[in-house]
């Protein structure tokens, strides 16, 4: 008889072992090098920000009770936070070994070194100590420690030296301070030859030249180490006045926040060590304390991993193509009018559409009023200059953004500004809502009334992250969801109920009991002649409630194939073997970030497709403002089922679950290359643009507009 398996898998260890297939991939030798270098900084990117928020919130409960989540599943938080550091010390142990016993080694192979002093020839060590001369020191401060030197306020994710040293006329030892200052690069190049390039870590090259800063000193040691603080902003939104001003508040105290990471480089005296812990006021049953055995933060790779002078070791460019609805089309509004709903898949397409939309709208006569809902927008976002310009022409501009979209709400903070400042009307948010959905609405005058365009989208109106998310945006006019598209902006910006929907489905209204009602009724018309399917392609699923359905749809026979790139807290060994072998699980990770979410149910033969928003976690479900909207046409559903079935048939970059969160590895996996999905959408979206330009090019060289289906 087998052991009981847990019903669900805990969120936080579920994520642990997403960033283990992160990790992988930094491994896989199919792989380009400098994409290996790529993904190593990707993983320590997603761990700080783990770090600096789930492992926070799990930090501020070891005080409390066992906490519940669904029902009598829940976790003991002192418990979890134990087997938390234990799963990330072995993580950061397979990171260092990619890194220093077979990435470091094979870019010095292709001649791109990262040295130490010690290997530096002699003319190297002059460049060098030219450098640091007149580009570094001048930005160094060393922060001396004593009676009359307090101890410093230590940044979040700063890399700091921490140096104990006796000061001249042989003075007691004391301990100094030192930040590697940002602003200078944290690979200095030394040569660039045909010997290669050589660069040497700022700390490095900083650590060699401590003379200069702490002149006659005798320095007996000189380590490194990084703090990470608690990032997760929580306001109370109901009880303030003015929800830009909190925030900016909370921003200016972000880096007073406790510290729950303290990474010490692995060389670091006991000495030395005791006494940070106490500077810090930290134990190691208050923070996680990491020792580190090699270059600390690694996050930084970011910059080697993108040498342009080296195309062999990366990715062959996959520049976006244009749409085959939008060739040569120099009026959207017209082509949205004439030829029907048109779906448009970055970063295989380009994301130009929406943005010649919005600046064709901000000079257009015709148009009265734009509306917009922005989350994340890049610096110098094309997307936030049009809305200005249409602002400034005159329209009608309704703007909300998220300021609380985490780590970018300093950034959006300075967009609203510009954008109240242009005179469009900026709305926060709603309270205790966060608004994640993507909605653009266009109202325009027309010789037969007032049309509305509409734009929504799976993805962020972020034209730099287009390049790198996949995300499904859809363009149409159809007036029953340009009505609900109104009515949505209403809840959002004004004091309207939501009303009865007639396409879009809005959580926290409805989208919870919509998407339980569909997994249902799958359940309900599903027999073992003929099985129910579901398809669902999301970022996380880890909403019990909805986990709770999906089982008893598989013991219903319904097939259920999982797309879930990231956490997923679904484990079909929990089910008896005739129920779990119903549940597929796959998740990709490949050169894109998988981001589109695309839900499919069968219906016995008429079956539905939604594209949106949302994933299905409880704050998306219940304390988010998301969309799902349906997909009608039969041409768009034919490319929704193209993009579904080769996400499935993945074996090249596919990980399949073959344990409790357990999944198969992609390594050595090369035979399989005419399967990886990217690859394959991004031939079959350069396929359809060259048929439709063959089919559709008149002898006068013209391209006419590829025709959809008229919802």
């Amino acid at each position: 008889m087998r052991e009981p398996i847990d019903q669900f898998i805990n969120r936080d260890i579920s994520w642990l072992e997403f960033n283990s297939r992160v990790l992988d991939e930094a491994a896989d030798k199919g792989n380009p090098l400098l994409e290996r270098l790529n993904f190593i900084a990707i993983f320590s990117s997603n761990l700080d920000e783990f770090c600096m928020v789930r492992v926070a919130g799990i930090s501020s409960q070891l005080d409390k009770n066992f906490h519940l989540i669904y029902k009598n599943y829940g976790y003991e938080p002192r418990a979890l936070m134990v087997e938390l550091e234990h799963k990330i010390r072995l993580l950061v142990e397979k990171q260092y070994k990619y890194l220093n016993r077979e990435i470091l080694p094979e870019l010095e192979r292709n001649s791109i070194f990262i040295s130490s002093w010690e290997r530096l020839t002699s003319s190297q060590k002059s460049v060098a100590t030219r450098i640091m001369s007149s580009e570094v020191f001048p930005v160094l401060t060393p922060i001396g420690v004593d009676q009359s030197h307090p101890f410093p306020l230590v940044p979040n994710l700063g890399l700091e030296m921490l140096i104990r040293l006796v000061p001249a006329k042989a003075s007691p030892e004391k301990f100094a301070l030192l930040e590697v200052p940002p602003v200078i690069p944290r690979f200095i190049q030394l040569e660039s030859s045909e010997n290669g390039l050589v660069y040497i870590p700022a700390e490095e090259l900083i650590r060699n030249h401590l003379d200069m800063l702490f002149s006659g000193a005798e320095i007996r040691e000189c380590s490194l180490f990084r703090v990470t603080r608690d990032m997760d902003l929580s306001i109370d939104e109901e009880s303030i006045a003015d929800l830009m001003t909190e925030l900016q508040i909370a921003l200016r105290k972000k880096t007073k926040r406790s510290v729950v990471r303290l990474e010490i480089a692995a060389g670091m005296s006991a000495k030395s060590r005791k006494w940070l812990l106490s500077k810090l006021r930290i134990t190691p049953k208050t923070a996680m304390v990491q020792n580190i055995k090699g270059i600390l933060n690694l996050k930084s790779m970011f910059a080697l991993a993108s040498l342009q002078s080296f195309p062999a070791l990366r990715n062959p460019p996959l520049p976006p193509l244009p749409s085959p609805y939008l060739s040569n089309a120099r009026d959207l509004f017209q082509t949205i009018r004439e030829n029907g709903p048109f779906l448009i898949h970055p970063p295989y397409q380009s994301f130009d559409p929406v943005i010649k939309l919005l600046e064709q709208a901000a000079d257009d006569p015709a148009v009265l009023a734009i509306k917009q809902t922005l989350y994340r927008v890049s610096g110098g976002s094309p997307v936030v200059h049009a809305l200005v310009r249409a602002a400034r022409n005159g329209k009608q501009v309704s703007v909300l953004i998220e300021l609380k979209a985490r780590f970018d709400e300093e950034n959006n903070i300075l967009w609203a500004r510009e954008l109240a400042e242009a005179g469009a009307h900026v709305v926060y948010g709603i309270a205790g809502l966060k608004v994640h959905c993507k909605a653009l609405m266009v109202i325009r005058r027309e010789e037969d009334g007032i049309h509305r365009y509409v734009h929504l989208s799976t993805g962020n109106y972020n034209d730099k992250t287009a390049r790198l998310y996949t995300d499904i945006g859809y363009f149409s006019d159809n007036p029953l969801l340009a009505r609900d598209v109104s009515a949505l902006f209403n809840v959002i910006t004004g004091f309207s109920s939501p009303p009865d929907w007639n396409k879009l489905i809005v959580a926290p209204f409805n989208l919870l009991e919509k998407i339980l009602f569909l997994i249902d009724r799958e359940a309900s018309v599903s027999t073992r002649e003929n099985p129910g399917h579901i398809i669902l392609k999301i970022n996380a699923l880890i909403d019990y409630e909805v986990i709770e359905h999906l089982y008893r749809a598989a013991e219903k026979h319904v097939k259920i194939d999982l797309i879930v790139r990231g956490t997923c807290g679904l484990t079909p060994y929990s089910l008896a073997p005739e129920a779990a072998a119903n549940i597929h699980i796959v998740s990709i990770l490949d050169r894109f970030l998988e981001h589109a979410r695309i839900y499919y149910f069968a219906n016995n033969g008429s079956p539905e497709y939604y594209l949106g928003s949302a994933d299905l976690m409880p704050r998306n479900l219940r304390r988010r403002i998301e969309t799902l909207f349906p997909v009608d046409s039969p041409v768009l559903r034919e490319e929704l089922d193209f993009i579904l079935k080769t996400a499935l048939a993945d074996r090249r970059k596919g990980r399949v679950v073959v344990g409790v969160n357990q999944y198969s590895k992609t390594t050595d996996m090369g035979e399989y290359e005419s399967t990886r999905s990217q690859m394959v959408l991004y031939d079959y979206y350069r396929k359809c643009l060259q048929k439709n330009t063959e089919k559709n090019k008149p002898s006068n060289g013209n391209i006419t507009v590829f025709r959809s289906v008229k919802e």
